[in-house]
């Protein structure tokens, strides 16, 4: 600041000077005003994309708790109506989540423009990378040299460490094999290494892509044509045909393990069965028929059984009743099940003498036909039918995990009272309504199967339902609606079921089904002289290839 010696002491330049000094604080005071007015849009700005993250937030929650009451909906036999309703809620919350997405980006930056700070990320978005992913390691040294004391003066006092997930395109590789070929000077013999053994004879597809074209097809359920189709985008041409041979010689090589997991499955005490409609092309006419695939799986998990899990899939051109019994014939204990008459018929008692298989009936199929009523009508009976049914439910929860001793033990205090009130209530409810109301129709099933239904809380093993398999046919169903259909009944025999059977059995014992199905085809080509086919199931090979387990699929079996 001037002092008073500095200022002119003539008049005229004394008012020039105060002009320039108004000027210029008029000038300092529209640039704060203008600053403070930018502040405040910026500041407006961002609590406006707050406000618009948090009602993207909530909507998505609602819209999630919608999902979720609708898939506790799925009991039994899925509508088709509500799967397609479900899927579209699906799509719609990709959309709104990539939306939020946007959001938090446009929130973030505008939250720095007016603060000067990123907006705090909510907890709990991000996860770390999983621990088995490699690692590559960038370090970013600071260009920070001390004026004063110079490069080396610098101490490093700490660091940061952020994870970045990022995907490296697929890589499809050749791999040469080159034999030299030696002869001896004196005796003229020749010595060459034996060919390496190949899945394909003479072929150029290896284990790995082989079971990568599988899983994709069976699993994923991307068809045969679009994977060469995807593969031509990379420069390499494999025909839809050749795909269709390897799948072929997959089967042919994995079939003898097929037939050891059906031998363990149908030798535990008790299995889950469910089956599945699946398209096939007729021959002729160019049209499709429908064809089953059934699924037998063993999982003793939920009451620390010491047998490996794993699931046994069978195809039939038909549903009769003779295809499962066909299946069963070696089996006996519990079979936990639909209502599916035949099913009734072989756990009835044969020429006097007890069936070796006891069926245990489905819960979630008769809290199925509660909700249909109660959907109808809002029947009152119906809504106390669901009501005493999750109470059933809540027994169930607190027993998972529980050995079977403790489980029968809790059953026998809470569930068998809470079963014999819900039979007696609706034994009374049913002589009360007409017999052509929807919730007559549910109790009449109810009751029908009644010691089918209640079988369960006599002994610790069972299950309360049948979900486990309808779990397991979920990747077919998925699978359905992108290949449309099999290409023939031998097809579905071959293929189909016994890739799902290695698939699933796999990802039940926590192994990566395409690391599992890739080292079993190599060791079933290169045929050691000690290979022994039962080191080669899903659960023998989760024992001795543990680094390949991945956490994701989840396993309470141990060797």
């Amino acid at each position: 600041m001037s002092s008073a010696a500095d200022l002119p002491d003539d008049i005229d330049a004394l008012k020039a000077a105060l002009r320039e000094a108004r000027a210029t604080i008029t000038d300092r005071d529209t640039a704060l005003q203008e600053r403070d007015a930018e502040r405040d849009a910026a500041r407006a700005d961002a609590l406006a994309a707050h406000a618009a993250l948090e009602a993207g937030a909530v909507e998505i929650k609602h819209l999630k708790a919608l999902i979720v009451q609708m898939r506790r909906q799925h009991y039994g036999a899925s509508s088709e109506k509500l799967a397609r309703i479900t899927e579209q809620l699906e799509l719609k919350l990709e959309d709104l989540e990539e939306t939020q997405g946007e959001r938090e980006a446009d929130a973030e930056d505008k939250a720095k423009r007016a603060g000067g700070t990123r907006a705090a990320r909510k907890p709990g978005l991000r996860k770390a990378p999983p621990a088995h992913l490699p690692r590559e390691i960038v370090v970013l040294e600071p260009e920070m040299v001390c004026d004063c004391c110079g490069p080396g003066s610098r101490v490093k006092i700490g660091e940061d460490v952020s994870e970045v997930l990022e995907k490296v395109p697929v890589e499809h590789k050749v791999i040469r094999y080159i034999r030299p070929k030696y002869a001896c000077r004196g005796c003229e013999k020749i010595v060459q290494a034996p060919a390496p053994d190949l899945v394909i004879s003479k072929g150029m597809a290896g284990p790995g892509l082989i079971a990568d074209i599988a899983i994709s097809k069976y699993c994923d359920g991307v068809p045969l044509y679009r994977q060469s189709v995807m593969l031509s985008r990379l420069g390499i041409e494999v025909s839809r045909a050749a795909m269709a041979e390897w799948m072929g010689a997959l089967a042919w090589w994995t079939k003898p393990i097929y037939d050891l997991i059906k031998l363990e499955v149908m030798r535990a005490p008790v299995l889950h069965t469910d089956d599945t409609p699946v398209k096939v092309l007729a021959p002729g006419a160019g049209k499709t028929a429908t064809g089953r695939l059934w699924v037998y799986l063993v999982d003793e998990e939920p009451w620390r059984g010491l047998r490996p899990p794993a699931a046994f899939y069978r195809y039939s051109p038909d549903r009769k009743g003779e295809r499962p019994a066909e299946d069963l014939a070696d089996f006996a204990g519990y079979l936990q099940a639909d209502a599916y008459a035949p099913y009734e018929k072989m756990s009835a008692p044969q020429n006097g003498a007890p069936s070796k298989i006891i069926h245990v009936a489905c819960m979630a199929h008769a809290r199925r036909h509660f909700f249909e009523a109660f959907e109808k009508s809002q029947s009152p009976i119906a809504k106390e039918a669901l009501l005493r049914i999750q109470d059933l439910y809540s027994v169930e929860r607190e027993i998972t995990g529980m050995p079977a001793h403790e489980r029968l033990a809790v059953r026998r205090a809470k569930a068998a009272p809470l079963l014999a009130a819900f039979k007696t209530w609706m034994e009374e409810k049913r002589q009360r309504i007409s017999a052509k109301s929807d919730a007559a129709k549910a109790l009449g099933y109810a009751l029908d199967r009644w010691d089918a239904l209640s079988r369960y809380a006599g002994d610790g093993r069972l299950a309360i339902d049948n979900n486990p398999a309808e779990r397991t046919l979920r990747t077919i169903a998925i699978s359905r609606k992108n290949f449309l259909f099999l290409g023939s009944d031998e097809g579905g025999r071959r293929a189909a079921a016994i890739i799902y059977t290695l698939a699933q059995s796999a990802k039940l014992n926590g192994l990566n089904p395409h690391a599992y199905v890739a080292g079993v085809l190599d060791a079933l080509a290169r045929g050691h002289s000690n290979l022994r086919l039962a080191d080669l199931t899903p659960w023998a090979w989760a024992r001795s290839h543990r680094g390949e387990v991945r956490s994701e699929y989840g396993s309470n079996f141990s060797a």
